[in-house]
């Protein structure tokens, strides 16, 4: 195959260690008992963790189909609870992982910042990797960090994970945007971080609507009218970010493709498609595979099955055209325009 894939969300770089033993160490940090040996725990495991090239994760470099430009957005996500003293510290000793994995595996991927960085990278037959951030607790309550994470090369930041944090609620809470929350999403559009409403709310999402000025992202969020979640999107918000020519990625979580979460194959995948198309979004859809942060399919469980969609939507009847859209080029010509 010869062809590209822009993926807006993995949960690759965080996924440090063995599930049981993760999901501990993310509890003890919310212990005052336990947070300082959670800690120091954390910061070992991470500083060793290759976790871009570890074959047990979904996503790899060594997985990494032969023939396939691939652009990866690698989130680094922070659980909800955390203090925003640890918000900041786990924030710091992620974003140095990718930096320390970035110049490991410099052979094989390169870390960008816009659009011209990724081709730049897809013509030296690298893997372009952009960083961005799931949750907006990393901002510890504080403007200005979002230049840190600007300095940072983030360059999109999802605003809420499911609960509350100091910017809003995620999708299981019913509350909006707190007053910071509309100060960060100003923010963040001066220094030319994309703002994320995947995990927000709906009430947060109406009031996202009155303070954005620029295109937003839903990078990894189905329709709602096809799977029920509340995590996917209502015709209305589809509609509104089709008008406001922004970029939505598609989930291969068992639970957002099919309300009984029994994924029989792409087929699935693909009545959200064919949904999003039906309100208009053929220039607007993208992937945002959610590789190593749920339950996938094995239809779409790796890199090379992913892949794989570009020849299922041609025997769907979509039109190469169309199909390289979804793939990569809606994605890339979104971040010309809204990243430089």
């Amino acid at each position: 195959m010869d062809h590209a894939l822009i993926d807006l969300h993995c949960d690759t770089l965080t996924a440090f260690m063995d599930e049981a033993g993760q999901d501990d160490i993310l509890a003890a940090l919310s212990d005052p008992a336990r947070r300082e040996g959670a800690a120091a725990r954390l910061a070992a495991h991470v500083r060793e963790a290759d976790t871009m090239d570890d074959l047990a994760h979904h996503l790899a470099l060594s997985k990494l189909p032969q023939g396939v430009r691939w652009c990866q957005c690698f989130a680094i996500f922070l659980p909800d609870g955390l203090s925003p003293e640890d918000a900041l510290a786990y924030y710091r000793l992620h974003q140095q992982s990718f930096v320390r994995q970035m110049e490991k595996f410099s052979r094989r991927v390169v870390p960008c910042r816009t659009a011209g960085d990724i081709e730049r990278a897809w013509t030296q037959g690298k893997t372009a990797a952009l960083l961005t951030v799931e949750n907006g607790s990393a901002l510890a309550g504080r403007l200005d960090r979002v230049a840190e994470l600007a300095r940072d090369g983030v360059r999109m930041v999802t605003l809420t994970w499911n609960g509350e944090n100091e910017l809003g609620s995620g999708n299981v809470t019913d509350h909006g945007l707190s007053g910071f929350g509309r100060e960060a999403v100003s923010e963040l559009e001066q220094h030319g971080i994309l703002v994320d409403v995947s995990h927000l709310n709906d009430r947060g999402f109406d009031d996202l609507l009155s303070v954005v000025q620029k295109p937003f992202v839903a990078s990894h969020s189905n329709a709602r009218a096809v799977c029920g979640h509340r995590r996917n999107l209502t015709d209305g918000q589809i509609r509104e970010m089709v008008d406001r020519r922004c970029l939505i990625g598609l989930n291969y979580y068992n639970a957002f493709l099919r309300d009984d979460g029994q994924v029989a194959g792409l087929d699935d995948l693909f009545r959200h498609v064919e949904h999003f198309l039906a309100l208009g979004a053929e220039d607007c859809l993208a992937l945002g595979s959610d590789f190593d942060g749920a339950d996938l399919p094995p239809c779409l469980d790796s890199p090379d099955k992913a892949a794989g969609l570009y020849g299922y939507f041609l025997d769907r009847g979509l039109s190469p055209a169309l199909a390289e859209k979804i793939l990569w080029k809606n994605a890339l010509d979104f971040f010309r325009t809204n990243l430089g």
